[in-house]
């Protein structure tokens, strides 16, 4: 079994903001899978299943970013798994707009999430789908992550999101998770 986290904030403020691209890719993924949403673990969470990984958690954390360790630590101990079966889908400053990423473990870059998670579980050896953002030119990172992506980005953004999906049903569609590094760019 794998629990996928699907990173970002509540509210309707941030629905469209750089930090909720995990939520966008969520809804990329359940797009035609019409999954069965409840509320638990401080987050909304559903099964979902996938030809090579079986049965799939798929979870929205309903705190904000920088608690979103809470909600990997409570759904991890209840269903028993290891970080080996987690995958962490969020945004990346580190990577380029336009850049997809999945990888086993690796360094946290700052995200505040991904921080979160490591301080929640003690470890960080887990799988994570990275949707690059780029950094600000001129802008704090705050202003930037919690800010809407721009007309021109937008453009891309569904292809992007379409791209980090796909890499994420691959891997869930193989016998078992890539421990190499896969990264793919989209053409902008």
């Amino acid at each position: 079994m794998v629990i996928i986290l699907f990173l970002g904030n509540p509210g309707r403020q941030y629905l469209e903001s750089r930090h909720n691209v995990g939520w966008r890719v969520c809804d990329a993924v359940t797009s035609h899978l019409s999954p069965a949403w409840k509320t638990k673990f401080h987050a909304e969470y559903a099964e979902a299943f996938f030809s090579g990984a079986g049965k799939a958690i798929l979870c929205r954390p309903q705190t904000f970013m920088n608690r979103s360790g809470i909600t990997a630590r409570e759904i991890v101990s209840f269903y028993k798994a290891d970080c080996s079966s987690l995958i962490v889908v969020h945004d990346d400053l580190e990577t380029p707009f336009g850049t997809v990423t999945f990888q086993h473990d690796g360094g946290l870059g700052g995200h505040n999430g991904l921080k979160s998670i490591k301080g929640e579980l003690g470890r960080q050896d887990f799988f994570r789908l990275k949707v690059g953002i780029g950094r600000p030119a001129r802008q704090s990172v705050s202003s930037y992550v919690l800010g809407q992506f721009t007309p021109d980005e937008e453009i891309s953004l569904n292809y992007i999101i379409e791209t980090a999906a796909g890499m994420l049903e691959s891997a869930l569609s193989a016998a078992e998770l890539p421990n190499q590094k896969v990264t793919k760019t989209v053409s902008l």
